[in-house]
C-alpha cells in the first residue's frame, strides 16, 4: 500500500489548505484497515463513477483501499470548488454520514477505485468497539464539517440584502444547525444579481435560496428550507422508540446521550436547531471544567455529534404539536407539525422555553428586521459600529451585552428594575461595569418602535416619571426572560403550575407509591431541564437533570415490559 512521491503530492496538494490538517485527513494504517473489515463490505467504482453526490442521502464511510476519489463542492449556482483528492489508506466522510444524512460534497473516482463501506449503522458500532481508532476518526468527521462551513464554497445559497425577509433568521437557522452556506447580495455579485433578474422576485419574496440541486425558494421559511435540504427525514414514524426526547437543549442532549449510550432507541426533536437558549450564548463561563468559558454553540453542538454516536436519531426543525397519553396503540404518540404521528414507549419533556416578548406596539412587524430574541455574529455584524439598545437584566442579557459591545459603538442597557444583583452573576455585573461603551439605565423600559420596513426608532420611558424619549436604533435586543413551551401538552393529563412549568415528583394520593423526582403526574412522560417547576434554570442543571432522568427511564421501560422494535 505504499505510495510514490507523485501520488501523495497530488493527494495533499489542496490539503494543507486545511487547519490541523494531519488530525482531519489522517492516514490509516494497514492494520487499522484490517481491524475495521469486519464493520464494512467491500465496493469498487469504476473510473469517473460517483460514490456519493451533494443533497442525496449519503451511504455512510468509505474507506479507500486502492486508487484515488476526487473531493469537490458545488453549489445551486454551479460552481464547482476541489476540495482534496483522497487516496489509499484515507477514509471519505464528514460527521452528517452518523447518520446518514444528505452528503455535502460529491465523491468521483478518478480512475478505478476499490473502497470499504461501512454504513452509518456500522459506522457508530466501529467507533464505539474500537475506542482509539474511533477517537482519531470522530474528530476527523467533526473537523471536515467545521471546514466545509468555514469555506463557504458550497451548501445553499442566500440571495438578498442583510435586511430583507428572513435573510437574518434563516442565516442563524444554518449556522445554528452546523449547514454550510453562503450569502451573496445582488447590489455587488453579478451572479446573484442575473439571479434576481431572472426570477423578479418582489421584495417579500427576497431572499432566493438556492439549493444545491439548483432549486430556488423563495424567502422560504426554516421548515421549508430544511425540507428542501433534506434535513428532516421521512422514516421516524415507522419506528417505536424507547424514548422521544421534545426539545435539544443541554437537558435534551443530555439525556440523548446518556439514554443512546445504554442502548435506549431515542428520538430527539427540536422545533429549530440544537442548544436551546444555551445555543445562542456567546460564551458560558461558570460552566464546570472549562475556566476560559466556551459558547453556548460549541458546547451544544459536542453534545449533538456525541449524540448521534451513540445512534440518537435528531429530527431537527420537527415541531411536536401535541402529545397523546391514552396509548390506544401501546406506546405514546406525538402528532409533529409535518403531520405525522410517531411513538415511543416514553416521553422526556425537555422543550425549554419560549423567548417572552414583552408588550410594544408593532413589535412582531419588526422582528427579524430589527428586532432580535439573540445576539449571534450574524447580528453583531448588522449593528457594527452602531448604537443598539438591549433589554433585560439577567445572566443572557448580560452576557449578550458584553458580546455586542465588542461590535457596537454604544450599547443602551435598559433594565426595567433598580439595580443587577438580584438576577445577574457577579463577574456578569463587574464585567459589563468595566465595559465603556456599555451604559446602564434603570427603571426604563421600551413602548413603542417606529420603521418603513426594518427598525429605525425606539420610543422608551422612565418607569419614574412620565417624560417619554425617541432614539435612532436599528437594532433591538430583547431578553426578558422565557415562557415555558407545553402548549403541546395540553389535554395529555401532565400537571403544570401556575406559570405553566411542569410539575414532577407529585404524589397523587396519600400512601401511593414513590414517585421519581422528574416524572410527571402522567406516568412514563419526564420533564427536564428549564421546562420543568423548581429546576435551577442553569446550563448545568439542565444537563445533570437529563443525565439524572435515564434512571428513571431504565426503571419504568422494565416495569412496562414489551421490548422495543
Amino acid at each position: 500500500m505504499a505510495m510514490d512521491e507523485t501520488t501523495i503530492d497530488r493527494l495533499n496538494a489542496t490539503a494543507y489548505a486545511f487547519p490541523r490538517h494531519e488530525q482531519t485527513f489522517p492516514t490509516l494504517t494497514a492494520h487499522e484497515i484490517e481491524r475495521m473489515r469486519r464493520f464494512g463490505e467491500p465496493r469498487a467504482y469504476k473510473d469517473g463513477e460517483a460514490l456519493f453526490e451533494t443533497g442525496t442521502p449519503g451511504p455512510g464511510m468509505f474507506v479507500v483501499l486502492s486508487g484515488n476519489v476526487a473531493i469537490t463542492q458545488r453549489d445551486g449556482l454551479g460552481h464547482v470548488t476541489p476540495i482534496i483528492d483522497q487516496g489509499p489508506g484515507q477514509f471519505l466522510a464528514e460527521i452528517g454520514q452518523l447518520s446518514g444524512r444528505p452528503a455535502l460534497v460529491d465523491g468521483h473516482a478518478d480512475g478505478a477505485v476499490e473502497t470499504l463501506l461501512l454504513p452509518p449503522e456500522r459506522l457508530r458500532a466501529l467507533l464505539v468497539a474500537e475506542a482509539d481508532l474511533g477517537e482519531r476518526i470522530m474528530r476527523a468527521l467533526i473537523l471536515r464539517r467545521v471546514s466545509l462551513i468555514q469555506g463557504g464554497a458550497g451548501g445553499p445559497v442566500l440571495i438578498g440584502s442583510a435586511s430583507v425577509g428572513n435573510m437574518a433568521p434563516l442565516q442563524n437557522f444554518l449556522a445554528r444547525n452546523g449547514q454550510p452556506h453562503h450569502v451573496l447580495d445582488p447590489e455587488s455579485d453579478k451572479d446573484a444579481a442575473d439571479l434576481v433578474a431572472r426570477y423578479s422576485p418582489t421584495r417579500a419574496e427576497l431572499p432566493l435560496v438556492v439549493c444545491p440541486n439548483g432549486t430556488v425558494l423563495r424567502n422560504p421559511s426554516e421548515t421549508a428550507l430544511a425540507m428542501a435540504l433534506g434535513m428532516i427525514g421521512n422514516s421516524a414514524h415507522e419506528k417505536l422508540y424507547d424514548v422521544a426526547v421534545v426539545g435539544s437543549g443541554p437537558a435534551g442532549l443530555a439525556t440523548a446521550v446518556y439514554a443512546a449510550s445504554e442502548g435506549l432507541s431515542v428520538a430527539v426533536f427540536d422545533a429549530r436547531a440544537f442548544g436551546g437558549q444555551a445555543g445562542a450564548s456567546m460564551r458560558i463561563e461558570n460552566y464546570l471544567g472549562f475556566p476560559t468559558g466556551i459558547s453556548g454553540q460549541a458546547l451544544a453542538g459536542r453534545a449533538f455529534n456525541q449524540a448521534q454516536k451513540f445512534g440518537a436519531e435528531m429530527l431537527i426543525p420537527v415541531s411536536i404539536k401535541s402529545l397523546d397519553c391514552s396509548k390506544a396503540s401501546g406506546a405514546f404518540a406525538l402528532a409533529t407539525g409535518c403531520g405525522h404521528t410517531l411513538r415511543a414507549r416514553s416521553v422526556v419533556v425537555a422543550s425549554g422555553a419560549r423567548y417572552r416578548r414583552p408588550v410594544i406596539d408593532n413589535l412582531e412587524s419588526y422582528e427579524g428586521r430589527g428586532v432580535w430574541y439573540w445576539a449571534s455574529p450574524i447580528e453583531a455584524r448588522l449593528c457594527a459600529n452602531q448604537d443598539v439598545v438591549l433589554v433585560g437584566g439577567g445572566n443572557s442579557a448580560g452576557q449578550a451585552a458584553v458580546y455586542l459591545s465588542a461590535h457596537a459603538r454604544k450599547v443602551n442597557m435598559m433594565i426595567r428594575g433598580g439595580g443587577l444583583g438580584a438576577s445577574m452573576s457577579r463577574y456578569l455585573i463587574e464585567r459589563i461595569e468595566a465595559t465603556p461603551n456599555i451604559e446602564l439605565m434603570f427603571n426604563t423600559e421600551v413602548i413603542g418602535l417606529d420603521g418603513a420596513e426594518t427598525l429605525e426608532r425606539v420610543r422608551w420611558r422612565s418607569r419614574l416619571a412620565p417624560d417619554e424619549f425617541t432614539m435612532d436604533i436599528r437594532n433591538l435586543f430583547l431578553f426578558v426572560g422565557a415562557d415555558p413551551a407545553t402548549a403541546w401538552l395540553e389535554g395529555c393529563g401532565v400537571q403544570v403550575d401556575r406559570g405553566g412549568f411542569v410539575m414532577t415528583g407529585v404524589q397523587n394520593g396519600e400512601g401511593a407509591p414513590a414517585v421519581p423526582l422528574l416524572e410527571t403526574t402522567v406516568p412514563g412522560v419526564f420533564a427536564v431541564g428549564d421546562v420543568r417547576s423548581g429546576s435551577v434554570k442553569r446550563v448545568g442543571g439542565a444537563i445533570g437533570e437529563g443525565a439524572q432522568v435515564v434512571a428513571a427511564l431504565h426503571g419504568y421501560l422494565a416495569d412496562a415490559g414489551s421490548p422495543s422494535l
